[in-house]
């Protein structure tokens, strides 16, 4: 007699959302304290307000991202055993002392940004930018090391992230300095008022350029899964066609890439800074729902 047994075997799913918001954070984190030393070290004085808001922003966001990764550890007391029991061989290792020495690094850019020790801040700069990188970076290669995860198995994924990380980064700069411009500049001078103008619309271009090649590599990785074994294929369904379709494909790609790249780049909208605002907060709603699809898609087909 012929038997055949079924196993039911339950599908956990270890990471939630607040690990995608911490990506999310850590992201805006480095894209935005880059923008802001690249901004100092250009020495142009129209890019000054950039670099202090870049200097406040960037360990303000790294300062918050690490309490969605308490939310989600089961026993959050025992976070200190990442600094005691460490791993060589796991990048969470080299994240969590990473996720101590950045911040520090941008406290302290900060602190002699806003003296006017220009020679100190650019130097903290300097070596804060790899820090910034690579705390976020790490993210990716911890999901790039998932085993059997076909949205995550991918050598693009460090590279993904750090790219939308600037995204997200310029666009919450390009934000920022639009509400500081259209509020907060009232006793600027005409010529100041304009400058900031101007900055705004070249950060919008540099915004677009950079989210379009976000894209790009996005869809590399979509064709890859494609051309690829059944469970990337599944993948692909899942987030071109399935469940998580209106997600990646309304809000990831065309509300949060595609059309911010056009108010950017269109002639009539790319010259008034309300559209090239709206473009900055689209860009960051479609960054975070990257952060939410690929953490979140990425487990629900079954390991095989």
């Amino acid at each position: 007699m012929d038997f055949q047994t079924i196993y039911n075997v339950p599908h956990d799913m270890p990471l939630g959302v607040p690990i995608a918001v911490y990506f999310y954070l850590t992201g805006l984190s480095a894209g935005s304290f880059v923008v802001s030393v690249i901004s100092i070290i250009s020495g142009r004085s129209d890019y000054k307000p950039i670099g202090r808001i870049g200097a406040v922003v960037a360990p303000l966001t790294l300062l918050i991202a690490p309490v969605n990764l308490l939310i989600d550890l089961e026993q959050p007391l025992r976070f200190w055993h990442l600094f005691v029991y460490w791993n060589p061989q796991s990048p969470i290792t080299y994240g969590s002392f990473l996720l101590t020495i950045y911040p520090i690094n941008g406290i302290i850019y900060a602190w002699f940004l806003f003296r006017g020790d220009q020679k100190l801040a650019k130097a903290l700069g300097m070596v804060g930018i790899p820090l910034a990188i690579a705390t976020h970076g790490y993210t990716g290669f911890i999901l790039a090391l998932g085993k059997g995860r076909a949205l995550w198995s991918t050598a693009l994924m460090p590279t993904l992230f750090i790219v939308s990380a600037m995204v997200s980064g310029i666009g919450l700069m390009i934000a920022l300095a639009t509400l500081r411009w259209r509020f907060f500049s009232k006793s600027s001078t005409p010529v100041e008022h304009e400058q900031d103008r101007r900055l705004i619309l070249s950060l919008a271009k540099i915004m677009g350029a950079v989210a379009l090649f976000d894209l790009f590599l996005v869809g590399n990785d979509v064709l890859v899964l494609f051309t690829s074994k059944v469970e990337e294929l599944e993948v692909a369904k899942l987030i071109l066609t399935g469940a998580f379709a209106p997600l990646f494909v309304g809000v990831e790609i065309c509300l949060g890439g595609l059309l911010p790249a056009f108010l950017v780049f269109f002639p009539r909208t790319g010259r008034r800074v309300r559209y090239c605002f709206l473009a900055s907060i689209l860009t960051l709603i479609g960054i975070l729902a990257m952060r939410i699809v690929v953490v979140i898609a990425g487990q629900s087909t079954p390991l095989h």
